[in-house]
């Protein structure tokens, strides 16, 4: 499909520069210089308070974390999907024996992506807080720097520069209110989550699903064939019938005229630079 194609690979590639980007571009006028000390990768990792578990609670949790956190925290707790880097986290680092991670895994946290586990015994919540500790210490002594990316790494905009950008020569405005469908976006998803949701936004990263790409085909009779896309390429399209049988046209023997939803943003992203896109971020992070 072609559309699909030029999503996947310039959208991947997006995410994947900006963030690298971010610690070699100049600072936005309107923002201070951030000395490199400043990146949370070059801070020293927290430390886990001294505390012992059995190496038997660190298995389980371990089987445990990955079922139940690993999708977003990664199976070794270093960040992954949507989740930061517990092996870093101020919170792990200040809890002792669970009083402050057991109420967020049970609880989750309101108005963000980390759900809650009210299902979780007692032991499950245990062996958890065991294997996350038992990780933050392994990575203290490994060192090295960090697989995940922080909010702190993206926020280098300008949110006054992003709203002009918004409203003015990006148009998203055109489409997207601050007050309507992206009021509250800012609480809603932060770091990566909020960068894929700009860049991505076809019902993934906390993004509403988008609705398919519909064509109208006017065949050489006259007649009119409206019907979703499944399909796309130079020379033809293929449509979805009402009982989701498959038809082709031909472009040469047919006049097709598709209308598809993300297609400005498709085109916008080719047209952004690296630094509208990080103002755009500082933007849409500041509506909260």
């Amino acid at each position: 499909m072609k559309n699909v194609i030029i999503l996947s690979t310039i959208c991947i590639t997006g995410i994947l520069i900006s963030p690298a980007a971010v610690f070699g571009q100049a600072v936005p006028v309107g923002r201070p210089q951030r000395p490199p000390t400043a990146s949370p990768a070059s801070q020293p990792r927290p430390k886990s308070a001294k505390q012992t578990y059995t190496p038997e609670q660190v298995r389980e949790g371990e089987v445990r974390f990955a079922a139940q956190c690993g999708f977003c925290h990664g199976k070794d707790a270093a960040g992954g999907e949507s989740g930061p880097d517990l092996t870093r986290s101020e919170l792990v680092a200040q809890d002792t024996h669970g009083d402050k991670l057991t109420p967020v895994i049970r609880n989750g946290r309101p108005n963000t992506s980390m759900p809650p586990f009210p299902g979780l015994t007692a032991k499950e919540l245990d062996a958890i807080v065991a294997f996350t500790h038992a990780q933050m210490d392994k990575f203290a002594e490994l060192g090295g720097g960090r697989r995940s990316v922080e909010p702190a790494d993206l926020a280098t905009g300008n949110a006054e520069a992003g709203r002009a950008y918004f409203n003015g020569a990006g148009k998203c405005g055109s489409c997207h209110s601050a007050t309507g469908d992206l009021a509250g976006i800012g609480k809603r998803l932060q770091g990566l989550s909020l960068m894929r949701r700009l860049l991505y936004p076809s019902g993934g990263f906390g993004a509403p699903a988008a609705s398919p790409a519909r064509a109208t085909v006017t065949l050489p009779s006259g007649q009119t064939v409206v019907a979703p896309v499944a399909a796309e390429d130079d020379f033809s399209v293929t449509v979805l019938d009402p009982l989701g049988g498959r038809q082709t046209y031909q472009k040469s023997a047919v006049k097709v005229k598709v209308d598809d939803s993300l297609s400005a943003h498709f085109d916008q992203l080719g047209k952004y630079t690296d630094a509208d896109i990080h103002n755009v971020y500082a933007y849409l992070e500041s509506l909260k």
